[in-house]
């Protein structure tokens, strides 16, 4: 390094760190300095060394100032419109990265940035100096051939990779134009210079059957195929439950119990049993859970695979399972009329709904029926004739379930547990993995009786182990950031109502607010920002409390078949009801815990956001077919961008400003207004309005909509 260059650097760095220096514009510097006109690149290569270093930074106006504190680390979320955001962890906000500040960074790396601006009421803003640790080695996206060039590109799917990938013709796999690939990366490219790669899989031609969703599947690399080594030992567990697996364990098989989920789910991993205590006055509940740590041994094959999967996945075509079919849909599921093994947490509930005792207990049981959701609720709710003959025998046992889960329910209300009960989206699909229908998935009494069961059992279980000071994995949701909480309480002032912040904000607070907006044109959109005002909840070892339930202990029991930290604490539970919880095994658990929580919450996150991607694909992919109708909807949000519209079945699209062509419309933040400049015409929240479908893109996964009227609504839907 040039002595003289480093020595320029010092002096103008210390120039600048005087309490007497005033910030000031490259020219203005060099005037001051005396730099003759002749030396001032120079002079700009010092700045632009201090700037790259942090030691200085360039305002909006040009002018230099010291660098503000120290660089921080985080992981640069990108925008498709250039610009991006960086996550801190620690940080509640997000630090907003401007598009010429951006240094290269690709969505996904790990970067050092450092604050140049910290407005205050308003978001924090960075530049990133540095990229530490590249966080993309494989885009998935459609491969083009350059028209008589030797190379071709690839388009990301991901809208946030903002750039093709130059990929020579040596290194395209024999790809064709329109095939879906993946791509690795073997230049990250520069400002004059694309990123470079070569193609490492075709998935298929772009409209083959299955290779939309494959794509997903590959973008958020979720792991498909089972290695070899983890089959072979699925092929070797048993089909049957053997005498020497029963031994030791509490003979349940002479309960009524059922199982009650979808029609097409395999993997039954949750049965329920409710009788009277022999005076009458408590119930004696039985949740019942499927018994996967017996078959799947810690540090085996399965469980390092496990480990690594975290979660199933349910996307809109297929399931990814963290197990192995053998498994999750044999041995492990809980099917009728089979012995199989559990874990069971046996509770005697008062009339207020109170766990009075319970027991914790490795078990083995005989299921009585396989229930549907659909099937329960025709008995409990439409009180059907055929269906109630049909399961006559359990049919009391039923109406027992549905009067305890009101209390459990109603039990929870009274304590501030809070309820955001969004419709989901249910797509049907044809043979080929086209959307045929898409309507909303509703709650029903008997989706409500297993919800309660199983939150009860999950509180129960993670309390008892609490007070037993054992280590343990918690499901856990944090107080929200009392700074966000304000924002919302400013925002719903707006539209009349209030949420009063004391010392701390309470889960019950935020529960009278949905209660108050029930039923109100603002509920949709008062709900999803109340939402996103939450923390995430997450795994830990840590009990910190579930703000949302309102509940002081949570954990996740009832599920091991498709989520590790289910199976994570049979483990444990096992250990300590056999006598082996000794200081050894404890320490053991500490150790590992911190670790596969990470790893837990990780790829839940991973999963819901590509499931989510999956629902946004279908959805556009329907409405292609539908580009030119009319749709009844509901205004379920306002930018200054445009109108969000909410049809019947859970599609929503944008009517953009640019497509309202009737008038000028303004937008009113503090009121959630667009009003036309001229006609006066308002748009308001939960209005009920027509649109066209005007595009639908499932590349971009968006639907773009115009207004339309009601007497265009013959050649549309309801």
């Amino acid at each position: 390094m040039d002595q003289t260059f480093e020595k320029r650097k010092k002096i103008i760095y210390e120039f600048i760190c005087d309490d007497m220096y005033v910030p000031m514009k490259l020219k203005e510097l060099a005037i001051l300095l005396q730099v003759p006109k002749e030396q001032r690149s120079e002079l700009k290569a010092v700045m632009d060394a201090l700037e790259a270093e942090g030691k200085v930074h360039v305002s909006q106006k040009g002018k230099y100032l010291k660098g503000v504190g120290r660089t921080l680390r985080g992981v640069y979320q990108a925008h498709p419109r250039g610009f991006g955001f960086v996550t801190i962890e620690g940080e509640t906000d997000d630090i907003f990265i401007p598009e010429k500040e951006t240094n290269g960074a690709l969505h996904g790396d790990t970067v050092e940035i450092l604050l140049t601006a910290s407005p205050e009421g308003k978001r924090k803003e960075g530049k990133i100096v540095k990229i530490t640790e590249r966080g993309t080695a494989k885009i998935v996206g459609l491969y083009q051939v350059a028209k008589g060039k030797h190379y071709g590109f690839v388009i990301p799917d991901n809208q946030r990779f903002l750039q093709d990938i130059f990929v020579p013709e040596e290194r395209a796999k024999g790809a064709v134009d329109g095939h879906k690939v993946v791509v690795e990366l073997t230049s990250y490219g520069s400002d004059n210079a694309k990123p470079e790669g070569k193609i490492v899989e075709i998935l298929g031609h772009v409209n083959d059957p299955g290779v939309d969703i494959m794509s997903i599947v590959k973008s958020y690399d979720l792991p498909v195929e089972f290695p070899e080594k983890v089959m072979n030992q699925a092929e070797r567990v048993p089909e049957e439950v053997s005498d020497a697996d029963m031994a030791g364990r509490k003979d349940l098989r002479e309960w009524v119990m059922v199982t009650i989920d979808g029609e097409d789910a395999k993997d039954l991993d949750d049965a329920v049993s409710l009788t009277r205590t022999e005076d009458g006055k408590n119930w004696i509940l039985g949740v019942h859970i499927a018994d996967v740590a017996n078959y799947v041994q810690e540090r085996s094959a399965l469980d390092r695979e496990a480990l690594h999967r975290g979660t199933s996945v349910y996307l809109a075509d297929r399931v990814i399972p963290m197990l192995p079919h053998r498994l999750s849909n044999g041995i492990c599921s809980l099917n009728a009329g089979v012995d199989r093994l559990a874990m069971s947490c046996i509770m005697t509930v008062d009339a207020k709904g109170d766990v009075i005792d319970h027991e914790i207990c490795e078990s083995v049981i005989r299921v009585n029926e396989r229930m549907s959701y659909t099937s329960v609720k025709k008995i409990l709710e439409d009180h059907d004739e055929e269906e109630t003959t049909r399961y006559i025998d359990l049919v009391p046992m039923f109406e027992e379930m549905e009067q305890l889960a009101g209390i459990l329910r109603n039990r929870r209300h009274q304590r501030g547990s809070i309820d955001f009960d969004f419709p989901e989206s249910k797509i049907m699909l044809d043979e080929e993995g086209h959307p045929m229908e898409i309507h909303s998935y509703d709650r029903n009494v008997a989706t409500k009786i297993i919800e309660d069961f199983m939150l009860l059992a999950n509180e129960t279980v993670a309390e008892e182990y609490y007070w037993r000071e054992i280590p343990f994995v918690y499901r856990v949701h944090e107080t929200p950031d009392e700074d966000k909480i304000k924002k919302l309480a400013i925002l719903i002032n707006n539209f009349g109502y209030s949420l009063h912040i004391s010392d701390e904000v309470r889960p019950g607070q935020i529960q009278k607010l949905l209660a108050k907006i029930q039923g109100t044109p603002q509920e949709t959109m008062i709900s999803r920002l109340a939402l996103r005002s939450m923390k995430q909840a997450r795994y830990t070892p840590e009990n910190d409390g579930h703000f949302g339930l309102a509940a002081r202990y949570y954990t996740h029991f009832t599920s091991p078949i498709r989520r590790y930290p289910d199976l994570q604490i049979h483990r444990i539970i096992k250990d300590d009801l056999r006598g082996r919880m000794n200081e050894k095994k404890m320490e053991h658990y500490q150790t590992i815990l911190p670790e596969v929580t990470r790893q837990a919450s990780e790829t839940e996150r991973r999963a819901e956001e590509a499931e989510r991607e999956t629902i946004r694909l279908k959805k556009a992919e329907y409405m292609e077919a539908h580009i030119g109708e009319v749709f009844e909807g509901v205004i379920s949000g306002i930018t200054n961008w445009g109108i969000y519209v909410e049809l019947s079945n859970t599609i929503e699209g944008l009517v953009h400003v640019a497509n309202m062509y009737d008038d000028h419309y303004d937008y009113y933040e503090d009121r959630y207004e667009m009003v036309g400049e001229h006609t006066g015409k308002t748009y308001k929240l939960g209005e009920t309005v027509y649109v066209r479908v005007i595009d639908a893109d499932c590349l971009t996964r968006t639907i773009d909509f115009e207004m339309a009227d009601e007497g265009d609504m013959e050649d549309g839907e309801e």
